[in-house]
């Protein structure tokens, strides 16, 4: 197991003293039937471990005289691994995974106690799965019932997301590497797709070309589900119906990215379908590039995160002014959000393990300060869809602007002297765009 996974554990350990950490593998999930969607481990639990199957249980007792990290895990079965696929066992969990003890996830409830002992509190996030939830406020119900007789054990039970999440922010070298593999693969999809693209195909056609080449370079697939946008679509945010027949003189909003050992990577490109932009459509990628990229700059390690976002915002304002789509003072127009019918999202979030990774944003009203090791998407955008209602007191859209939709994403990671943006390769330019 890569040594990388142990330096986590023991920093986890370091940080939660005399506790004990308990995190649970993801369920496998149903999509219909007895057909289940393809595996994906809980984000926290292969942060820590690595290990890839279901029904597993990690936990962490850094007081423990012996086993500073115990997994649970499903016992080796060879007639129900014909079906399902070899698992690691009691043994591999040892042997591959570096745990210190293992047992059969049937033990749990017997083995638990023993770790527990000794601890000033438990560390486990109350998620979804509430028959997990009820095993582990049993056993601390127990330890609880047990303290006025012994003095010792957990009396409290913690969230450890606010630090093993800031854990997971800051990503290391190895991470940084599966980030840029990451960002490399999508790259080529979308170079590949702005070439393939023209008009009378679909936009499954092109999501198909996409995803072939997320796995024909070894990604596990797609991040999320892939955003193949025409036209009108484009103006709905989490479109992913990806259906309609693409036509002449109309963009092609594509948001698609990969998944590389579970790290992400997430683009977005809009582009003329028949290679020219309209002099409407023009007029609006300008703006949006012009935010991009002055929002990217802002991507710096000390500025507040919400520095970037506020930039772009700006530069989509003055931007809508200038074109009579919107009237009025731009301080005044950002102070009313009467930009919000056209640019209704933020401008970015993490990246990481998840494509919206885990970390806080704000600590009460101070913005989080960008670091060294963070990754965020930029992603400014502006939509007029065929029915967008603006704000009171500004004009109407004329007909020849509605329906055009416009987003342009990086992955940027942030260095100790400024920014790296992993997804520079695809083209966006508007020169490099037209043909």
């Amino acid at each position: 197991m890569h040594p990388e996974y142990r330096h986590r554990r023991e920093q986890l350990m370091q940080k939660i003293g005399s506790g004990t950490a308990i995190i649970r593998s993801a369920p496998m999930a149903v999509m219909h039937n007895d057909v289940e969607y393809n595996y994906r481990q809980d984000s926290d639990f292969f942060y820590l471990t690595g290990f890839n199957e279901p029904e597993a249980v990690a936990v962490l007792a850094p007081h423990h005289d012996e086993h500073r990290f115990v997994l649970f895990v499903q016992p080796r079965d060879p007639r129900q691994e014909v079906w399902t696929g070899y698992r690691a066992g009691v043994e591999g969990a040892k042997e591959r995974y570096g745990a210190d003890e293992a047992y059969s996830i049937e033990e749990l409830d017997a083995k638990l106690p023993e770790y527990l002992r000794g601890a000033d509190r438990i560390f486990y996030h109350l998620g979804r799965d509430r028959a997990f939830n009820d095993t582990v406020l049993r056993h601390w119900q127990r330890c609880i019932a047990q303290y006025p007789r012994t003095g010792t054990g957990p009396v409290a039970l913690e969230d450890p997301g606010p630090i093993l999440h800031a854990m997971r922010q800051i990503k290391s070298d190895a991470e940084m590497e599966q980030m840029r593999r990451a960002a490399a693969i999508a790259a080529e999809a979308h170079i590949h797709a702005q070439q393939f693209a023209a008009p009378g195909q679909h936009e499954y056609q092109v999501q198909a070309e996409i995803e072939r080449i997320f796995r024909m370079h070894g990604a596990m697939g797609p991040a999320y589900p892939s955003i193949v946008a025409s036209g009108p679509n484009a103006c709905i945010l989490h479109y992913v119906e990806n259906t309609r027949q693409m036509q002449d003189n109309e963009l092609l909003l594509i948001d698609a990215g990969c998944a590389v050992d579970y790290y992400n990577s997430d683009i977005t490109r809009t582009f003329p379908i028949s290679g020219r932009f309209t002099a409407e459509q023009r007029s609006l990628y300008a703006i949006v590039l012009e935010a991009q990229e002055k929002a990217i700059a802002q991507v710096q390690p000390g500025n507040p995160y919400n520095q970037f976002h506020d930039t772009a915002v700006r530069i989509l304002v003055e931007g809508l002014v200038d074109l009579g789509l919107l009237c009025g003072d731009v301080d005044g127009l950002i102070e009313q959000e009467a930009y919000k019918p056209f640019y209704m999202h933020r401008t970015g979030h993490w990246l990481g393990l998840d494509v919206h990774d885990v970390g806080v944003y704000k600590h009460g009203d101070t913005w989080q300060s960008l670091q060294a090791g963070h990754v965020v998407t930029v992603e400014p955008g502006l939509y007029l869809g065929p029915d967008i209602q603006p704000v009171e007191g500004q004009p109407e859209v004329p007909e020849q602007w509605r329906g055009i939709g416009i987003r342009i994403e990086d992955d940027v990671l942030v260095t100790a002297t400024g920014h790296e943006v992993l997804t520079a390769a695809v083209p966006k330019a508007i020169a490099d765009l037209e043909r």
